[in-house]
């Protein structure tokens, strides 16, 4: 069975870097959500004024990895303590956000919240919320790690990321 998640932690190209990676993971779609305007673009998130997070939809199969282990891995791969902001990148578009897509999502969502609480040293400041419109991100934003790993972002920011998480996962 297929199930989709929409996250937000960070810049999409740090998240999607990651998230691809892992077994069960069909597809991801780097996009928005969570803002006011509608059809909103990479220029228009870029000013904090639209509302939006950098987000990533993944769509998984269930029978490989479960929406939980989803939200398992997405505490560890960014820094959920952080308001709007993760490293260098700052702003409400960073900010880290769970979008569930359906009560049972919510659920667990709050539920893994509470029991990942222990892992850091200050409060988590993720959002859990509704599943708003999510608009795809431009197409040069879809899997950007893979297509550009010489970009310096990626070689300072993503690359050291995964080798951390290399040792978790």
């Amino acid at each position: 069975m297929q199930e989709i998640a929409t996250l937000g932690g960070g810049c999409f190209w740090c998240v999607e870097a990651v998230f691809v990676r892992i077994p069960g993971v069909i597809s991801i779609s780097s996009g928005y959500a969570g803002g006011h305007t509608t059809s909103p673009t990479y220029k228009d998130i870029c000013t904090g004024n639209t509302g939006h997070a950098e987000v990533i939809q993944i769509t998984f199969d269930t029978n490989l990895v479960s929406y939980s282990q989803i939200l398992d891995i997405f505490w560890h791969a960014h820094d959920p303590t952080t308001l709007n902001r993760q490293g260098n990148d700052v702003g409400t578009q960073y900010r880290s956000v769970i979008f569930y897509h359906n009560e049972n999502q919510k659920v667990l969502a709050e539920k893994s919240k509470s029991e990942s609480a222990y892992l850091f040293p200050k409060p988590i400041v993720t959002e859990i919320l509704p599943l708003p419109t999510f608009y795809k991100a431009e197409e040069y934003h879809q899997s950007f790690f893979e297509k550009n790993p010489s970009n310096p972002y990626c070689n300072y920011v993503i690359l050291p990321k995964l080798d951390k998480l290399a040792l978790k996962l």
